[in-house]
């Protein structure tokens, strides 16, 4: 025998609680665009990928940058 799989339960609006935290909408960039990251510091964003990646020029080197960009803030 199974055991039941526990549901999802929705938040009430007379509920006394604070219903769950809605995600981030995700950061979007687009060409020139001047970024700071965390690891590889003040960047210039030369291609976007669809919304999956973009690539950032940080002088030094060019790196891929996958989505949600949790490390990369625009300036």
């Amino acid at each position: 025998m199974k055991a039941p799989r526990a549901a999802t339960r929705r938040h009430l609006p007379t509920s006394p609680f604070k219903p769950p935290p809605a995600a981030p909408p995700v950061e979007q960039y687009e060409v020139d665009d001047r970024v700071s990251h965390d690891k590889y510091g003040l960047g210039r964003v030369v291609d976007v990928v669809g919304d999956s990646a973009i690539v950032v020029d940080f002088g030094t080197q060019k790196v891929r940058i996958p989505s949600p960009f949790a490390k990369l803030i625009k300036i």
